[in-house]
């Protein structure tokens, strides 16, 4: 089965077959969220992906070791460098400290998670509890030769990396001739990045720590690196992100670690989530009002797991444009299919064991063709509608397949039937006229029940209603 399962990677910027370094184990590490606020529905959309991933993984029969990062220290409020640490900033603002800022907002960040039927990773690890392991990185690339040091700390030099910003096809000679790219003046070139920044000695920092260059923080790019080697040993398989990362921090995250352990490919496969849009522009917290965060999204009516199906519903690699309306149809298609998923738990009629596996298969295509949801969502609603497949049949996929979907679908469970006088009496009246085949007045009084707000659900069982 391993050989089914196809992967865009970025790195080739193709469609590969997958197969493990290590056969019958997949190592994944994805770059979590810097924790100094919440983190908006953009940034949720990014995690989904690896959990579609890591979901997809295991249902092909891969047991799955995957790491996730909390960047509490390091990460700058300009990618060149430049700028405030966002968790010092953090700080400063609220008059708290920057550790109970990490400690808040990761809290939070992992129960919208949560919300989310997102699967726990293996290991989370944080920056702050990882300085040794980063220190230690730094001294092997120094060296080797590929560092120097300026004022503000310790900087790598690109141009002795001949492989330097191929994931981003990085034209290296047009950014010094443009200076594209903003940078400090001791940089002996644009593409330079930090890997220790020296703390200013006019002011004391909360996150510092002594290292073999003097007291300071790590740079947000070494982090990444030094963490998934701990975890995941000197390559691995797939290394995931938000479309965001490829000019910058994954660049040099492969600079820096293939030139430090001495491997290449440091990973095998890179693979990037696209951005979620409002009203033509890319969700950040640059943004400002049109930011949505989960509770908010709550707030508003919607559902988390309605998010999930928002987002399952556009492929992970494209751009997918967030919208109440869009949400409203996301929302109500989920809660149909919910609904179905409760009503077949215990449906005993039996029959389509043909049609079954060939559903089966075709869901499996869809997630082996670079994981595409949208396709394995509609095979999903083939099951719900299909009059070839028994209830039994179609309750066995639907929990199959919510393994990956994470939907709650497995979980669903038949309300208890609300009882009405006047509705039950007309519901009796067109169970004994489609008894009796009169179907113009089973056809009316389906009508009229409709008018009242009710929805019939026919049914090997008989027929059940609700309010719509």
């Amino acid at each position: 089965m391993s050989g089914e399962l196809v992967l865009y990677n970025t790195l080739t910027r193709t469609k590969e077959p997958f197969a493990p370094l290590e056969p019958g184990r997949v190592r994944i590490y994805s770059c979590g969220p810097t924790v100094y606020n919440r983190q908006h529905l953009g940034n949720l959309r990014t995690y989904l992906f690896p959990d579609l991933l890591n979901r997809t993984l295991r249902y092909f029969g891969y047991p799955v070791r995957h790491v996730i990062n909390i960047t509490d220290v390091g990460h700058l409020t300009s990618d060149a460098d430049s700028g405030d640490d966002k968790m010092e900033k953090a700080a400063r603002e609220t008059q708290t400290s920057a550790w109970e800022i990490a400690a808040k907002w990761t809290a939070v960040f992992r129960a919208d998670l949560a919300k989310l039927h997102f699967r726990e990773p293996d290991v989370w690890c944080k920056a702050t509890d990882h300085i040794p392991q980063q220190i230690e990185m730094i001294r092997a690339l120094e060296a080797k030769g590929f560092t120097y040091r300026t004022g503000d700390g310790i900087y790598f030099d690109t141009a002795k990396d001949p492989h330097y910003g191929e994931l981003a096809r990085l034209d290296l000679a047009a950014q010094a001739a443009s200076g594209r790219i903003e940078h400090a003046s001791e940089k002996r070139n644009p593409s330079d990045f930090a890997l220790w920044k020296l703390s200013p000695p006019s002011a004391q920092r909360q996150m510092e720590w002594d290292s073999p260059w003097g007291r300071g923080f790590p740079g947000w790019h070494i982090e990444c690196s030094a963490m998934s080697v701990e975890y995941l040993g000197k390559t691995f398989d797939i290394h995931t992100g938000g479309a965001d990362h490829i000019p910058v921090h994954h660049p040099n995250e492969i600079a820096q670690s293939e030139n430090a352990l001495g491997v290449r490919p440091w990973v095998r496969y890179w693979m990037h989530t696209g951005w979620l849009m409002f009203e033509g522009e890319k969700i950040s917290k640059s943004t400002g009002g049109s930011v949505l965060n989960l509770d908010e999204l709550i707030a508003k009516g919607f559902e988390p797991l309605a998010f999930r199906y928002f987002a399952l519903g556009g492929h992970y690699r494209q751009q997918l444009t967030f919208s109440d309306e869009a949400m409203r149809g996301a929302q109500a298609a989920w809660r149909r299919l919910v609904r179905h998923a409760a009503e077949l738990r215990g449906d005993a009629s039996h029959g389509g064991a043909v049609e079954a596996e060939a559903l089966r298969a075709r869901f499996r295509e869809a997630l082996a063709d670079d994981l595409n949801a949208p396709r394995a969502l509609a095979v999903t609603w083939e099951v719900v509608r299909s009059d070839a497949l028994g209830g039994r049949e179609k309750w066995s996929l639907l929990r199959e397949f919510d393994a990956v979907l994470a939907l709650g679908l497995a979980e669903a469970k038949p309300q208890v039937q609300e009882t009405d006088a006047k509705i039950d009496a007309l519901v009796a009246e067109r169970d004994a006229a489609r008894a009796a085949k009169d179907w113009k007045r089973a056809d009316e009084l389906r009508a009229e029940l409709r008018a009242l707000g009710i929805e019939l659900v026919d049914s090997p069982q008989g027929t059940r209603w609700r309010r719509g």
